[in-house]
């Protein structure tokens, strides 16, 4: 996918993008490739994939009606900026955090930030199972996304006590995920989650996606998160 087919792309699902986010777009590949050859950022450097399966990826999210470009939203485990900085660009007036567990990522992602011109963008080396134990995070957030982490019974540990009640956790997924929200459902629902929505996406090149959408209805209990590596070692079930 080039550049211009990523935009007419994005316009036949509603959103123009100016000439300046276009410009974004592009320096975000740039600096991405530039970066990649010092640390490990990413495995797709092409940049036919890069505009593909990082950035129209990304913003598949804003197809979804639940999803509204406004308020307050973290993505947890950003690695390179994916689906959070792809969705800024998208909606500059989206306040993001993002939290990432490798500080050097983090410094890539405040470099970029800085170069694209982004405002209202907050970033936290930290693990995500502290930072849901923050009570300055913990149920602040609006939108709480997270692409390719973990399976989502681990996920919804991680993501969901983030999220504010009536605020929606996106699990942004490469496949069919029917069989892992299964798994997950006795954890969304221990957790204070609904599943809302299951929605396939097909990318231009024919590629199949998943976003899982689970709404927070009521408070998670105080004990959840646990511990840093405890949700990956004894995942809810």
């Amino acid at each position: 996918m080039q550049p211009e087919e990523f935009r007419a792309q994005l316009a036949e699902h509603g959103f123009d993008l100016t000439k300046q986010q276009l410009e974004q777009f592009a320096l975000y590949y740039q600096l991405l490739v530039k970066w990649n050859q010092k640390m490990n950022l990413t495995a797709i450097t092409a940049k036919e994939e890069v505009y593909l399966k990082h950035f129209y990826d990304s913003v598949t999210l804003a197809f979804l009606p639940e999803f509204t470009g406004q308020g307050q939203l973290c993505d947890v485990g950003a690695g390179a900026g994916f689906p959070s900085l792809p969705l800024k660009i998208l909606f500059p007036e989206l306040d993001v955090t993002i939290v990432d567990s490798l500080n050097k990522r983090i410094g890539f992602l405040q470099q970029l930030q800085t170069s694209l011109g982004l405002t209202g963008v907050h970033f936290y080396h930290d693990r995500a199972e502290s930072f849901g134990q923050n009570p300055a995070f913990r149920g602040q957030f609006d939108f709480v996304t997270a692409r390719a982490v973990a399976r989502l019974n681990v996920l919804t540990e991680l993501c969901l006590p983030l999220v504010k009640k009536g605020g929606r956790f996106f699990a942004l997924k490469a496949a069919k995920s029917e069989e892992e929200v299964a798994e997950a459902k006795p954890a969304i629902a221990l957790l204070g989650g609904k599943l809302a929505t299951l929605t396939d996406v097909s990318l231009p090149n024919g590629d199949l996606r998943q976003i899982v959408t689970i709404q927070k209805t009521k408070d998670t209990p105080k004990k959840y998160p646990r511990k840093p590596g405890t949700p990956n070692k004894q995942p809810l079930n």
